[in-house]
């Protein structure tokens, strides 16, 4: 089992800056790569982006590419999401999530409000 604790979400005006950060614990030598995802009000859960653990390569949606940033700092089993240039649009729920390599992210975070106010 991998445990997930997303913090750092809140209120930010248009333009502003967050960084989220996503604690794990337990089995966490399983997790191969670590995914962001956001699911905004009143729409299905989106994929923001991932890192993987190993080479700590990162790949971003489109929509998020070159505005967010995924690192990583595996000895303290913390994956982080800085996101610059924030848009109204970005506002939504922001859930990070392990991916085990044994059936797709099998772990997920409760979860953390990111606002963007226009």
């Amino acid at each position: 089992q991998v445990q997930l604790v997303e913090s750092g979400g809140g209120l930010v005006q248009a333009g502003g800056s967050l960084r989220l950060t996503c604690a794990a614990s337990g089995r966490t030598f399983r997790s191969i790569t670590m995914g962001w995802f956001r699911q905004p009000p009143g729409k299905e859960r989106e994929f923001v982006g991932r890192i993987r653990r190993d080479d700590g390569s990162t790949y971003y949606a489109d929509s998020v590419k070159d505005r967010f940033t995924i690192s990583s700092d595996n000895a303290k089993n913390t994956v982080y999401l800085q996101m610059n240039s924030l848009k109204p649009e970005d506002t939504a729920v922001y859930y990070c999530a392990a991916n085990t390599g044994s059936g797709g992210y099998a772990f997920w975070g409760q979860g953390t409000q990111v606002t963007v106010s226009s």
